[in-house]
C-alpha cells in the first residue's frame, strides 16, 4: 500500500533550509520515493495550524518510509534540519 510522509514546516533559518531541502532529494531516490508538493500556507480553512510549511513524499509502502528515515543518509541530514525549521514528520498509509 503507498505511504506517504507529510511534514509540517516553520523555517528558522531560510538559509540552512534551503540547504536542507538541496540534500533530501537525493535521499529519497534510492526508496522509489518521489516529491508530490512543497508549498507555502495559503489559508486555514478551519482550525489551527502554527506552521507555514508543507512537504508531501509519496514513498511505495511503509517499509520504504522506515527505510528512508532511518538511513544514514537521511540521519545525516537530521542536525541541519532541526537547526533550519521547526518540523513535524507524519506517515500515513493509502490508497492513492
Amino acid at each position: 500500500m503507498t505511504a506517504y510522509v507529510i511534514g509540517n514546516i516553520t523555517v528558522k533559518n531560510p538559509e540552512k533550509w534551503a540547504e536542507y531541502r538541496s540534500e533530501v532529494p537525493a535521499t529519497l531516490v534510492p526508496w522509489g520515493a518521489e516529491l508530490v508538493l512543497r508549498g507555502k500556507q495559503a489559508k486555514v480553512l478551519s482550525g489551527d495550524y502554527r506552521h507555514t510549511d508543507t512537504v508531501v513524499i509519496r514513498f511505495p509502502d511503509a517499509k520504504s518510509v522506515a527505510g528512508w528515515h532511518n538511513s544514514p543518509a537521511y540521519q545525516a541530514l537530521v542536525p541541519l534540519r532541526k537547526e533550519a525549521a521547526d518540523v513535524d514528520l507524519v506517515s500515513f498509509e493509502g490508497d492513492g
